[in-house]
């Protein structure tokens, strides 16, 4: 029988041996995951538009690897949100446009491709995370309660009603009906103003971002048993640009800078159908005033993000965790005259795209790279130490994280379904050509180094055949065909006493 100064001696071994062993193994990183509703490359670490300052985009960008090349892989909330969020690429599933009138995760239903995917925070909570989220990460609109696609089983808490998740925080601004303003009838999207921009009474503490940040603040501080995945779900700058006065102050209307146009843009371009809208705005004079709700509301934005940046430095959490913040696609502000999103053009597409990871990104830096939202499923996989799901279209970032300059093979990929087009339409850029092919044939080329406006179609140009061609190798060829809205899910919002429909073909 072992003598027990020799039993005691071998325990206190291997205890020593089972403390070294996990002081060697690095804890998991934590995640902050934000998610900022139709913000474009205004903001000042893309300086996209003179004068537009964003101190804590900035602030972020100096601890970061700021993706100057990245893109959205759908022009419109609902594709953007679920291809990022199973990295499943729309020219894979299918959903290219928004499908409203769910209550719950009704892509599934949507497309074959997304049945059984595994949402980002799901697979993070598979392997030991905790998954929080607040605001707007599915599809929501403010004036929409109850319409969502979120799932909340891919979460461990969620602020509010993951499937109610931002209406009820956000009152709506005073304004005159256009008929009082003396505008014409024909607003976009109708008399309610949701097209529109005027000043919230009351102060920053009453509106639904600055709720959404106290909470996520509150989440940073609190202990944790195991490693966190925050999501942070942020709205504005989405219509209706609605903020505090102050907000407003800091971008006076007679400041306002329009952006740089053309006469007859779309003479050699595709016409997404829309130009009605910027008819409206043109002839009764609203363009600044829009501008002004827009940048205002990217103020107060980025207020919002500071906020949340200054929760993560007064958390026990700083210095092991990795921040993302993304914009799920552009915007135009009469850019081409479109507004909102719905097209295929750089500034519909380019995002917004901020990572860093503690140890492993060259923070500060900058990366020309092509990138696609899908990327980012992959990206924290591997900074993780995770596996990749087979569903993932995208691929890694880590190495431009690690090297902004290391090159990629791969072209950016963003696709939409045009209303009246028999099939979807896909744009690719690498680091200075943009090819869009739409899904009636028409195609578009643009040298961004000579013409980043865009306003010079050279398609047609035989100097750039070979480029052109060398684009095209990145399109999909076998592109999944586009989906309609399946009436008879589970997750689909019925009008009251409305009975089971057939699935829409």
């Amino acid at each position: 029988m072992p003598h027990p100064r020799l039993v005691l001696a071998a325990l206190t071994t291997l205890a020593l041996f089972v403390l070294v062993s996990r002081a060697a193994t690095p804890a998991k990183p934590n995640v902050l995951f934000i998610a900022v509703d139709d913000l474009n490359d205004y903001i000042s670490p893309l300086n996209r538009h003179p004068g537009v300052k964003t101190p804590n985009l900035d602030r972020l960008a100096r601890r970061s690897v700021t993706f100057t090349n990245a893109h959205c892989a759908a022009p419109a909330c609902h594709p953007s949100r679920v291809a990022v969020l199973t990295g499943v690429h729309p020219a894979t599933s299918g959903l290219y446009r928004n499908l409203f009138g769910a209550h719950g995760p009704r892509w599934r239903d949507e497309s074959p491709a997304l049945k059984d995917a595994i949402v980002l925070t799901q697979h993070f909570r598979n392997h030991g995370y905790r998954a929080a989220g607040a605001g707007k990460l599915f599809h929501t609109l403010q004036w929409t309660p109850g319409d969502s696609q979120n799932d909340p089983a891919a979460w461990d808490d969620y602020r509010g009603d993951p499937l109610d998740p931002i209406s009820p925080d956000w009152a709506r601004a005073k304004f005159e009906s256009d008929a009082e303003a003396g505008l014409t009838p024909g607003r976009p999207l109708g008399p309610n103003q949701h097209f529109g921009a005027a000043p919230l009474a009351g102060t920053d503490e009453q509106t639904g971002d600055h709720k959404i940040v106290d909470w996520a603040a509150a989440q940073l501080r609190a202990p944790q048993t195991k490693p966190l995945f925050l999501a942070v779900g942020l709205f504005r700058p989405h219509i209706p640009f609605e903020v505090p006065q102050k907000w407003f102050d800091l971008h006076p209307l007679a400041d306002i800078i329009l952006p740089v146009t053309q006469a007859n843009d779309l003479a050699d371009a595709h016409d997404h159908g829309r130009r009605s809208w910027h008819q409206w705005v043109v002839e009764n004079r609203q363009w600044a005033k829009l501008m002004q709700g827009y940048l205002a509301s990217i103020s107060y934005l980025d207020h919002q993000l500071g906020r949340l940046l200054d929760a993560l430095d007064a958390s026990p959490l700083k210095a092991n965790t990795i921040v993302v913040l993304w914009s799920d696609h552009g915007f135009h502000v009469g850019e081409k005259e479109n507004w909102e999103k719905f097209a295929l053009w750089t500034q519909t597409t380019r995002v917004p795209l901020f990572i860093s990871a503690p140890g492993q990104s060259r923070d500060g830096q900058r990366s020309a790279q092509p990138a696609t939202l899908t990327d980012l499923y992959p990206t924290l996989c591997e900074l993780a130490g995770l596996p990749i799901p087979v569903q993932c279209d995208g691929t890694s970032l880590v190495p431009q994280l690690r090297d902004p300059a290391a090159p990629r093979a791969r072209l950016s990929l963003t696709s939409f379904k045009f209303a009246k087009e028999p099939a979807a339409s896909h744009a690719v850029s690498d680091m200075r050509y943009r090819l869009i092919r739409y899904g009636d044939g028409f195609e578009e080329l643009y040298d961004r180094d000579t013409d980043p406006h865009e306003f010079t179609n050279r398609a047609a140009d035989p100097a750039l055949a070979t480029v052109k061609t060398r684009l095209a190798l990145g399109l999909p060829t076998h592109a999944a065909p586009d989906r309609t809205i399946p009436t008879d899910s589970a997750y689909h919002l019925r009008p009251a006493g409305a009975g089971k429909k057939k699935a829409a073909k």
